[in-house]
């Protein structure tokens, strides 16, 4: 029975970074001075939201700018031509490279785009990834890009991908989260020191995972705890912490 439960705590991430790969929703980096970073990865909720708040910021602009070109006449024209051109390709990158790499749609859910390496990104890996966009759009319903974000274990679009870029939450307004904080509830089986801590982990990433994931890593402890949620996890986590006892 440990063993078989290990095997599946394993995959939370806690010991094995090819694990942390396949599930866990933070982009680690090393640091040349030693120091390990945990960037927590923006879902396909995330983004999805963020672009609609853009798309209907681009459409309320274009939509006041063409009435108020109309009185321009023929020059106005240009003008709107100029306008349809700036919100399509220069949108995003002008509020990536200039805002920290958060288009109002991003700031307003909390997530920015960033190199793969945690710097902020720059001219070159904005407009790979914007340009691409127009791939990731095919065959017209933005297909191409729901499968790649979903597939890729970094949430990662083609333009993503070709920049190395990934879209990240703002860490100044990801709520942190402290194991032990909910009322405890004993363990009935036998774990090993690893285990508990991978259950400690777990309750401490959880806040910083999108609710598919959550739900997804809980499910891996059901063949031996039983029926889990997350909010079970993390009273688990609370009496393995000490809380309470």
């Amino acid at each position: 029975m440990s063993l078989v439960l290990r095997s599946r705590l394993l995959t939370l991430g806690i010991p094995t970074a090819q694990s942390r790969l396949l599930l866990d929703t933070t982009h680690d980096i090393a640091t040349p001075e030693g120091v390990e970073l945990k960037l927590p990865v923006a879902g396909l909720a995330a983004r999805s939201l963020a672009w609609l708040i853009d798309a209907m910021i681009k459409l309320i602009v274009a939509s006041f700018g063409s009435t108020a070109f109309l009185v321009f006449g023929g020059a106005g024209v240009g003008l709107m031509l100029l306008l349809a051109f700036t919100l399509l390709w220069l949108y995003n990158v002008l509020f990536e490279v200039f805002l920290n790499g958060a288009t109002p749609g991003k700031k307003a859910l909390g997530v920015r785009v960033v190199n793969l390496n945690g710097t902020p990104v720059g001219w070159s890996g904005s407009t790979i990834r914007n340009l691409l966009r127009f791939i990731d759009l095919l065959p017209g319903t933005y297909l191409l890009g729901l499968l790649s974000v979903s597939l890729s274990a970094r949430f990662q679009r083609l333009g993503d991908l070709a920049a190395g870029t990934i879209v990240v939450y703002d860490t100044a307004v990801v709520p942190p989260m402290r194991a032990g904080a909910d009322k405890p509830l004993p363990i009935t089986v036998p774990l090993s020191a690893v285990e508990q801590q991978a259950i400690v982990s777990y309750a401490e990433r959880a806040p910083r995972m999108n609710d598919e994931r959550v739900a997804e890593l809980a499910s891996l402890l059901e063949p031996v705890l039983g029926q889990v949620d997350s909010d079970t996890l993390k009273r688990h986590a609370s009496w393995i912490a000490g809380s309470g006892q």
